[in-house]
């Protein structure tokens, strides 16, 4: 890749900064944010290994290099083993190289890359418990075909729901904590920042439901820094794109296909966020705030390994086996802090290295 960096250098016009000085910023501004607790950049790799390593702080011991699985192979014993070869490489983003998950045609084959749980647990990404905060930042370049689903995190959704598909080999709970997903039903497109107090489901439905999610759609076809902040002393997740956060409401959230499960809560009564985050009338919930998004609970906070959900990239285990994949990917950092907007806005790279 150095190489790769120095060919691109020579290619540049007179008094351009070189793709090398560009890429060593870039990874240096990451790395010296307060709270920095990794940086996959798809640049750099194990020593003598084919596997993407990741950016770390000094102290961290933790093995952080990602591994390649088709996890329909591993949950339900169907489909052929994947390897790196199934993940292509660009040459191309905001720092020099992106993967590019490819929408499956084949239904036994879901490739994504992963951290194994019992090689991070307890290390900086592990973010759980009380009184912990998170960010995640992932830069991303959208397709049109592009899918909605899971971009990057720490989310297994389970493979033990039933009349759901074919019931799975190995069957596992859900072990979520936070992630990345491009929207999903909140708003297709968009930049959604998932979390979860339990690992499981939400507000008596099967699935997970606290999001936050962006009113602005990722751009199609051009590099985009999109990011979710979970502040737990302000009990609420932010998400962003390019650094920018533009507040967002859900009217008629009773009826809204995703929405409609806090809303049912709330009519519950057991959901009831603070004025600031909704707009009620005569008793009935009018309008629901959904970025930031109110979320008085700590992560979900699992004792042992076993009890923990991997880090995956391009995709996440569950049940839907969904095929589509969320675009190219550039880079993935995480943060084990709430990171303001200013300090977002610095880690936008919103184009690729000149």
């Amino acid at each position: 890749m150095i190489l790769w960096l120095l060919l691109i250098s020579c290619l540049r016009l007179p008094g351009q900064e070189s793709a090398t000085a560009q890429y060593a910023k870039r990874v240096a501004a990451v790395r010296s944010t307060k709270g920095f607790a990794a940086l996959w950049d798809f640049v750099k790799r194990e020593q003598n290994g084919e596997r993407f390593d990741a950016w770390k702080p000094p102290r961290e011991r933790a093995d952080l290099r990602l591994d390649v699985l088709n996890y329909v192979r591993q949950y339900w014993a169907e489909g052929r083993a994947a390897a790196y070869a199934d993940i292509p490489l660009l040459r191309e983003g905001p720092f020099g190289q992106a993967i590019a998950l490819r929408a499956e045609s084949d239904a036994t084959f879901r490739p994504l890359l992963l951290v194994p749980r019992e090689r991070f647990h307890g290390s900086g990404i592990d973010v759980r418990g009380k009184g912990r905060s998170v960010t995640l930042v992932v830069w991303l370049k959208r397709a049109g075909d592009s899918g909605t689903h899971a971009v990057a995190g720490i989310w297994h959704e389970g493979t033990d729901l039933k009349n759901h598909g074919s019931e799975a080999k190995r069957v596992e709970r859900g072990r979520r904590q936070y992630a990345l997903f491009g929207g999903l039903a909140a708003n297709p497109g968009a930049a959604a920042g998932h979390i979860s107090e339990n690992g499981a489901s939400s507000f008596g439905d099967k699935y997970a439901r606290h999001i936050g999610v962006t009113r602005t759609k990722i751009p199609v076809g051009e590099w985009a820094a999109i990011a979710m902040v979970f502040d737990n002393r302000r009990d609420r997740v932010t998400c962003y794109v390019n650094g920018a956060a533009e507040e967002h409401w859900i009217g008629n959230p009773s009826q809204h296909p995703f929405f409609q499960w806090a809303a049912r809560a709330w009519e519950r009564g057991e959901y009831r966020p603070p004025k600031e985050f909704v707009k009620v009338a005569n008793g009935r919930l009018q309008a629901l705030r959904v970025n930031p998004y109110w979320f008085p609970h700590d992560l979900y906070s699992p004792q042992a390994a076993e009890d923990g959900g991997p880090f995956t990239i391009g995709r996440v285990i569950h049940m839907g086996r969904n095929a589509s994949a969320p675009g190219a990917i550039g880079g993935v950092a995480v943060f084990s802090r709430a990171l303001g907007q200013k300090q977002l806005r610095k880690l936008t790279f919103n184009s690729a290295l000149q």
